[in-house]
């Protein structure tokens, strides 16, 4: 992700491996997201509700510096990655309390809200499901979105994530969790590249 981000934002996207690198990032983000939210009892232990509110205001946090940044659709849409990995959580929520209506509407209007739209919130749900319940329907609906990636990042590198999320799943990596780093880091390793951005405007560079 910070490799991709200094790309578009420092160097206007002139390297291509740094691109395909990127698209890694949101497929990976949304598994592993996917992957902690199918724990045993994440309702009754208040996993959703807690992530939620922590994807929020990182969320919040990160925006000044993503308007700053520019790149984006039309003013200030789409919302950052923080507010889909939010909105996927919310969708997740109303499916394990049973409420699939509702799960829709936040689907189809958060959906149409933030960065990676519709595939990255059903790329989020297929895994959940997934990790819950392993079947060939929910591999075959996640590949599709992920290939459904495609149309928004101009590659199939999205792809890739897939193999490295399966074999992850498999292997037992010990490890103490950081719930805030990814959060934390997303809306600071932004305001550093506009930091960044300030001395190489003032020596005469040009941003896209």
């Amino acid at each position: 992700m910070t490799i991709d981000h200094v790309n578009k934002y420092l160097f206007n996207g002139t390297c291509p491996a740094a691109f395909a690198a990127g698209r890694l990032a949101l497929p990976i983000f949304v598994m592993v997201l996917a992957y902690n939210l199918a724990r045993p009892n994440s309702l009754a232990r208040g996993v959703y509700r807690r992530t939620a509110g922590r994807l929020l205001t990182f969320g919040v946090l990160a925006t000044p510096a993503f308007l700053a940044l520019g790149g984006l659709v039309a003013g200030a849409y789409p919302l950052n990655i923080l507010f889909t990995l939010l909105v996927a959580t919310v969708v997740i929520q109303l499916l394990d309390c049973d409420r699939p209506v509702a799960a829709v509407i936040a689907f189809g209007i958060g959906g149409a809200l933030v960065e990676f739209w519709w595939p990255a919130i059903g790329l989020c749900v297929v895994v959940w499901l997934y990790a819950r319940r392993s079947s060939w329907t929910c591999l075959v609906l996640g590949i599709v979105c992920c290939a459904s990636l495609q149309v928004i990042n101009g590659n199939a590198w999205a792809l890739a994530a897939i193999p490295v999320f399966l074999i992850a799943m498999h292997w037992k990596l010990t490890m103490r969790r950081r719930r805030w780093v990814f959060q934390a880091y997303y809306p600071l390793h932004l305001m550093a590249i506009c930091l960044i951005r300030i001395p190489m405007a003032k020596a005469g560079y040009l941003f896209l």
